[in-house]
């Protein structure tokens, strides 16, 4: 994944920009990436990026006429109007593509600068006329910095390989951050998998001043939260036009876009208010080895109205044959937060990238607009666990303890910068990752919806069907919209959730004691009543193609003897699942992913 890097230090100029050129090629994994550094040693300031090719932070570095403020960045940053306007960038979209009208911005605003960025994004502000620089990242903490310090220096960086790269003290597990990920399949509250590595909260702002350091913030989660909820109709009215107004940001783009098209109601409100000014974008599903899933079916329809192509990137018997590559990919990528059954992501984004650089999603529309969370226990068989990490992990509950009530708070701050990040990191080590969804004004006015309609679908099918009518009559892949009434909408509403419970189920979540009838269940994938939802099958891979990797795998993890596991179970753990006599595939998950870290991260740097 693309990012930046850099040292806060006192020491020897050589020295540090040596170290800062090591941590760069770290965050260099692919050829179309470019990168760069930026050295100010009579500040001890020293840092670097990496960018993909023809993105919004790859023709850096970004500086003043005068050279003496820059910007090292991250992420992409998105200009309202207003500021354009203010900026007098109106009518001058070359420099809106870039980022130097940040520069301008911070000289014109100060301090409050920070306050007016939208968007994911970190980023490195040296301002060498009062020797300051200033560290910071988005509302979310989505755009990561990790961090380590000690009394004399401070280091960061995108991705925390970087940072073990040249700290060798570093290379080891944090027994609480593997704890939590044990528990939940991720890390809480800015923690990570590393010793001594921690994470900046969303919405940091560090200020560095000679040898001193001032650690604040430019926004807090109850900036928000402490909105008013608006009454319905108020709510509906405000969510229609700001929907309408920000979505133009998101299809500013020198490279062609790709709508990542789904069936469901956050990709429909997208398509249903394209703005009539964009150039032409290209839509693509990904699915699996069949393009028969709701997805896909609906996803074409809906391309079609709107006049767009629409193609399936599907996943092949090249993943299969070349699954130890792309779930290591998975792993090194994410640094961990993705484990082994997110192998899928990098090679479809891999395709969706020669199709269009950058990415449109409705990624997390779900969770922000109707309440949707999938944070919960991964619920591992304890059996498999060492007694003392059990101990560990039975105090990790306390984590999530204090989370405010709001769920809007709980998706936005917590769920995905947490659990959800590890997809987002894979997808963006390949194109340009955009979501309306995260928008800072659509986000704020989330938080004033009523109670009636936080966990409502009906303002984003008014929305699709005021927007337009033809798509309104595409029902979704929940069987929602289309024709609204009468016992044929009912039964298809159920027959759609049905079948979408038993695929999460049979792909997923199968019991313990249902696994010796997978095949028998399996069966019902040719009368149509599974498979219409779901295209990954890793517990069903994990016995078919994939059983030969799952032995070797867990038979090196064995032998590698990681202080979590009971060294019997790894082989019993193997051997139950290919069989079919219970289903591990988050125990194998769990286990292959902290044995590849080991492996990828930990000893590549020893």
């Amino acid at each position: 994944m693309p990012g930046i890097a850099g040292i806060i230090s006192r020491r020897p100029c050589g020295e540090c920009q040596d170290l800062v050129q090591s941590m760069i090629a770290c965050l260099q994994h692919e050829p179309f990436y470019t990168s760069g550094t930026c050295f100010f040693p009579e500040i001890g300031i020293y840092s670097g990026w990496s960018a993909l090719a023809g993105s919004f932070a790859a023709a850096q570095p970004f500086a003043n006429p005068e050279n003496d403020i820059a910007l090292v960045f991250a992420g992409e940053c998105f200009l309202a109007p207003e500021l354009a306007a203010r900026l007098r960038l109106k009518d001058d979209p070359a420099a809106r593509k870039h980022s130097h009208w940040l520069i301008q911005l911070y000289e014109e605003t100060g301090a409050k600068f920070f306050e007016s960025l939208n968007g994911l994004f970190s980023g490195l502000l040296v301002d060498r006329r009062r020797k300051t620089a200033f560290l910071f990242n988005d509302r979310y903490g989505i755009e990561r910095i990790y961090f380590y310090e000690n009394k004399e220096e401070t280091y960061f960086a995108s991705e925390a390989k970087a940072l073990l790269r040249v700290l060798p003290a570093l290379r080891a597990f944090d027994e609480k951050g593997v704890a939590q990920f044990l528990t939940f399949g991720c890390t809480l509250e800015w923690q990570t998998l590393f010793r001594g590595v921690q994470l900046m909260p969303g919405g940091s702002l560090w200020t560095f001043a000679g040898a001193s350091v001032r650690k604040g913030h430019y926004f807090s989660a109850s900036d928000w939260a402490s909105r008013q909820p608006l009454d319905e109709s108020k709510f509906e009215s405000e969510f229609k036009e700001t929907f309408k107004k920000i979505l133009p940001r998101y299809f500013g783009s020198a490279s062609k876009i790709g709508i990542s098209l789904t069936g469901g109601l956050d990709t429909r409100m997208i398509m249903a208010c394209l703005p009539d000014a964009a150039a032409k974008p290209v839509c693509y599903t990904f699915s699996g080895e069949k393009p028969t899933m709701l997805d896909s079916q609906l996803a074409a329809q809906v391309a079609q109205a709107c006049g767009l192509e629409h193609t399936n990137l599907a996943i092949g018997t090249d993943f299969f044959s070349s699954f130890a590559t792309q779930a290591d990919n998975a792993v090194y990528l994410t640094d961990g937060c993705f484990g082994i059954t997110g192998a899928h992501e990098v090679y479809l984004n891999r395709k969706a990238r020669q199709l269009a650089p950058v990415r449109l999603t409705g990624n997390f529309g779900s969770e922000i607009l109707r309440g949707m969370s999938t944070f919960k226990p991964i619920g591992l068989s304890r059996d498999l666990i060492l007694s003392e990490v059990r101990r560990t992990i039975d105090s990790v509950f306390e984590g999530l303890r204090g989370t405010d009530g709001n769920p809007i708070s709980f998706a936005v701050f917590k769920e995905i910068p947490w659990n959800l990040f590890g997809s987002l990191a894979a997808g963006r080590s390949q194109v340009i990752f955009r979501t309306p969804y995260l928008d800072n004004d659509l986000v704020a006015l989330a938080f004033q919806a009523p109670e009636s309609l936080r966990k409502s679908p009906l303002v984003a099918l008014h929305l699709v069907s005021e927007a337009n009518p033809v798509l309104g009559k595409i029902p979704t892949d929940r069987g929602r919209g289309g024709n609204g009434r009468g016992p044929a909408y009912l039964s298809r509403r159920l027959y759609c959730d049905l079948t979408f419970k038993l695929d999460y189920i049979y792909s997923e979540s199968l019991p313990y004691w249902l696994a010796p009838a997978d095949r028998l269940i399996g069966s019902l994938e040719g009368v149509r009543i599974l498979g219409l939802h779901k295209f990954l099958r890793y517990r069903r891979w994990f016995r078919n193609e994939l059983a030969s990797y799952i032995r070797d795998s867990l038979a090196n993890a064995r032998a590698l003897s990681l202080p979590f596991f009971e060294a019997a179970s790894l082989e019993l753990i193997a051997d139950q699942h290919i069989n079919g006599q219970r289903n591990y595939v988050r125990e194998i998950n769990a286990v292959l992913t902290l044995e590849a870290i080991d492996r990828l991260i930990l000893r590549r740097y020893s």
